[in-house]
């Protein structure tokens, strides 16, 4: 019989020792404000890390980070997605228990170290060792009303630290010596939660300062964890059996709860569900409540020490301090990345929007786009693409913002577009009806007249030069011939086109065959001249010419 107790007792103890270090609280859940989806911490997927003691995890700053009781130098890893992990580089490898995030803020504390129990980061990624004025047992650090509170297992007096600024700390007088595991804050008050005491496993403070102990209907039960959400605070216990949850309105009154039967150790809220994680279980190391009353067990994929959960940007994330690269496990979907800037060409009484891919392990199906002001909006199907977004007044400037959408939620608004202004199109210029170019009557053929050629003759040519005058533009053709029996030869031709009503000289020359013909004997010409008006009809006329035979 004292063997059997004696080996509960070494179990037990073991559980201490082990869940000292793993008694870590879920940080305070931080969401972005997207509408995250129903499935979120009910179905779960192992994720792989690097391999160390993973004791906490929080959100903040659009980046989870979890801290370490082991490894070398490098303690604390972070993840932009829950899913791809990277380590980090910490500045003492102090057993830290306990990650929060507060005021663009990371603070870990440390159950060890010396005066260097407090490392702080602004981005997840650079870290700061801070002195610490007690060097007790830090458990769990929470974050409200501007304050940062760690609380600790050890110390005489003085198991509470605050600080504004995560760097300057003060020691303050706890309401007793308890063992206190985790603290939150919610509804204008701290509450942190014991793994010992009488009758006063918590304890409550509005300042972080003067802490006020607490009645407890369950005494043997070891509250490890407690966080706040949808009005109400819920703390976890590892055991015994049956009812391990305890919850309150105020922080004060505490009515216990049933639940499954597990080994609960961690405890967070977000997207209108309590998630708890357990550090035993086969295949069922998480629970799940809307109300913190009313609790359902969960399939998980590996059987790890889970040993803190947070909430964040649609997402459910939980750490062990167990497993072999697995020490992840995820629970929902991250709502998308704020979209990229959009870009905004005006049109009639509309604009085209067009919005690119934020990129991101969780991506957008959609977006949607709002007209400011006014509201309208249109949706783009897809991670980018653009739409119209109709029925705006032109004239007025507007600009626009977008939001992301996936099966996690809706992400917060984009920043503004640069602001443009529809327009109506200008009222086309009629086109003039062209003028029609009137038909010019054709000059009368019958109008023109030719002169009497006047005949120079050199030895070799005879040039004959003639005046023809026309009543408008045409074309004038001229020949010269003359007839032996039946036989007529053309001695010239000569041609002038008129351009307009005139008189017009043409010169029809006669080559060297017909002034050996004028040597031999006289020559009579017959000058035929012709006249076409444009549009209009040939006319003609012909006159003789004789000339003397000259040698």
């Amino acid at each position: 019989m004292y063997v059997a107790k004696a080996g509960f007792l070494s179990v037990f103890v073991a559980l201490i020792s082990v869940c000292g270090v793993a008694g870590t609280p879920a940080s305070a859940s931080i969401f972005d404000g997207g509408v995250s989806s129903l499935a979120a911490g009910e179905t779960w997927t192992s994720r792989t890390t690097p391999v160390n003691q993973w004791e906490s995890v929080t959100y903040g700053n659009a980046l989870f980070v979890a801290v370490s009781a082991s490894g070398t130098g490098n303690r604390v890893m972070t993840s932009p997605d829950g899913i791809t992990w990277t380590p980090r580089i910490t500045p003492v490898d102090n057993s830290w228990a306990s990650v929060t995030f507060g005021n663009g803020l990371f603070v870990a504390v440390s159950t060890d170290g010396n005066g260097n129990q407090v490392m702080t980061s602004p981005d997840g990624i650079t870290w700061t060792p801070r002195t610490t004025p007690v060097d007790n047992s830090w458990y769990s650090v929470g974050y409200g009303s501007g304050l940062f509170v760690a609380v600790s297992s050890s110390g005489v007096g003085n198991r509470v630290m605050t600080s504004r600024d995560g760097i300057t700390w003060t020691p303050r007088a706890s309401a007793t010596n308890n063992n206190w595991r985790s603290v939150t804050y919610g509804n204008g008050l701290f509450v942190a939660v014991s793994v010992t005491g009488s009758g006063d496993r918590v304890m409550t403070s509005p300042d972080g300062t003067t802490w006020t102990s607490r009645s407890t209907p369950v005494d043997n039960n070891w509250w490890g964890a407690v966080s706040y959400g949808n009005g109400l605070f819920v703390a976890v216990a590892q055991g015994p059996v049956g009812k391990q949850v305890l919850t309150s309105p105020d922080g004060i009154t505490w009515t216990p709860r049933t639940t499954p039967v597990n080994n609960w150790i961690s405890v967070t809220y977000g997207n209108g569900l309590f998630v708890a994680t357990s550090l035993t279980g086969s295949g069922d190391r998480v629970m799940t409540s809307p109300d913190g009353i009313t609790w359902t067990s969960r399939t998980t994929p590996v059987d790890n020490w889970w040993v803190s959960v947070t909430f964040g940007n649609g997402l459910f994330v939980a750490v062990s301090i167990g497993g072999t690269g697995n020490s992840v496990m995820t629970s929902g979907a991250l709502v998308p990345n704020i979209p990229a800037l959009p870009v905004a060409v005006a049109g009639d009484a509309s604009v085209n929007v067009t919005i690119a891919d934020a990129l991101g392990s969780w991506p957008a199906t959609s977006h949607t786009i709002t007209a400011s002001p006014g509201g309208a909006t249109c949706t783009i199907a897809g991670a980018s693409g653009s739409c119209v977004v109709p029925g705006l007044d032109n004239g007025t400037a507007y600009t626009f913002t977008a939001t992301a959408s996936n099966a996690g939620g809706t992400s917060a608004p984009s920043a503004a577009s640069a602001a443009v202004t529809p327009t109506a199109p200008p009222t086309p210029t009629p086109t003039p009806t062209p003028t029609p170019t009137p038909t010019p009557t054709p000059a009368p053929s019958n109008l023109f007249t030719v002169t009497k050629a006047n005949a120079k003759v050199a030895k070799a040519s005879i040039v004959l030069t003639t005046k023809v005058k026309v009543p408008g533009a045409g074309k004038i053709i001229q020949a010269a011939t003359t007839k032996k029996g039946a036989k007529l030869t053309t001695r010239c031709k000569a041609a002038k086109t008129a351009s307009r009503a005139a008189t017009y000289t043409l010169i029809c020359k006669i080559g060297k065959s017909g002034r050996a013909a004028l040597r031999k004997a006289k020559m009579t010409l017959t000058m035929r001249t012709t006249f076409t008006p444009i549009g209009g009809t040939l006319a003609a006329k012909s006159q003789t010419e004789k000339l003397a035979r000259r040698r």
